[in-house]
């Protein structure tokens, strides 16, 4: 599709990031006393409405609700549904592990449903009760399928998470290869990477077999899997001289245990969560295109992981440079 299509959508985008929240409010929130203080500096926000005596408690809930109302506007809205959809299938893919798990268990897991502006909680419990729909494409269909015919022959709960965890890479390259736009597809499969790259080493750490590991690793990323099977019985310490050799060499080499020569893997989660974020600079010059809606889409999601884990600190008592520490990256932060 045409750059010019967004012509509308990105005015409109650029209104949305200045209700993101400033460096200078960040700052109020990590310096309040406590949670009335932290409060009151959200109040002249677009939070502001949810300043109740249980907003701490009822973030999960809020941060749901807020996301399925930006989502659902984004789709009436954007030209190409499937820039909206790389974000949303997020919480589409972790909806239908919740749903599987209890349709498969008995549970009622309802509670655990993400809004995701699109499929609605019955449309996917349908499809997994019935192993049809007229709703979703045939990408997640075959995924609840996989799922389903799997189970049948093992009663293994991971798998759930597994199968459906490849199934959602898989899933994202193959949207950002039918956008046809290089820097959303250059994101994508950095995306791909660095969750294969967490992904085997902590296989590593547990000493997971290759057969499980070559299930769970994507062949969707640049790195071919079978490189990443090789290390199946090495040392963390070996694996990241082989992610030493790779293009994110750099990304990785001020996270390396100086003791151990090894990842940090609490570290690598923020570094990841960073350096994806920083693909999407380039929009900000950008006018035209779906590249500004996706890094809005990514920034309001950096977002939602700061403000949660501020609240969570504040409840907490943990000092306030550990969490400026852990703080995902935003503009001026």
């Amino acid at each position: 599709m045409k750059e010019t299509a967004y012509n509308q959508i990105n005015p409109l985008i650029r209104l949305k990031e200045t209700e993101l929240l400033s460096s200078a409010q960040y700052e109020q929130l990590l310096t309040a006393k406590n949670i009335d203080e932290l409060k009151d500096s959200l109040k002249n926000t677009v939070y502001g409405t949810y300043m109740t005596d249980d907003f701490a408690e009822n973030f999960e809930y809020i941060y749901s609700r807020e996301k399925g109302k930006l989502y659902e506007w984004l789709y009436e809205m954007a030209p190409e549904p499937e820039v909206i959809t790389i974000y949303t299938s997020r919480a589409t893919f972790h909806n239908l592990k919740v749903l599987t798990k209890a349709e498969l268990t008995g549970q009622d897991l309802d509670y655990l449903f993400i809004d995701d502006g699109r499929y609605s909680l019955e449309t996917l419990k349908s499809a997994i009760r019935t192993r049809v729909s007229n709703e979703l494409p045939d990408q997640l269909m075959n995924a609840v399928l996989e799922v389903l015919d799997y189970f049948q022959e093992s009663s293994t709960l991971q798998a759930i998470d597994i199968i459906y965890d490849r199934n959602f890479l898989t899933f994202q390259r193959q949207l950002a290869e039918k956008l046809d736009d290089k820097d959303i597809v250059a994101e994508v499969i950095a995306f791909i990477d660095l969750t294969n790259i967490s992904t085997m080493a902590r296989g590593i750490l547990q000493g997971q077999h290759e057969n499980f590991l070559s299930t769970v690793l994507s062949s969707s990323g640049s790195i071919p899997k079978e490189k990443f099977l090789e290390y199946t019985q090495q040392s963390l310490a070996v694996f990241t001289d082989f992610i030493l050799s790779t293009a994110y060499s750099g990304l990785v080499t001020p996270i390396i245990s100086a003791d151990t020569k090894s990842l940090d893997l609490v570290a690598f989660e923020k570094v990841k969560d960073d350096y994806l974020t920083s693909m999407y600079d380039k929009a900000k010059i950008k006018a035209f295109g779906p590249l500004p809606l996706l890094a809005f889409l990514n920034a309001k999601e950096v977002e939602w992981k700061n403000l949660r884990l501020i609240l969570v600190s504040k409840r907490s008592n943990f000092p306030i440079e550990v969490v400026r520490e852990r703080m995902r990256m935003t503009d001026g932060l």
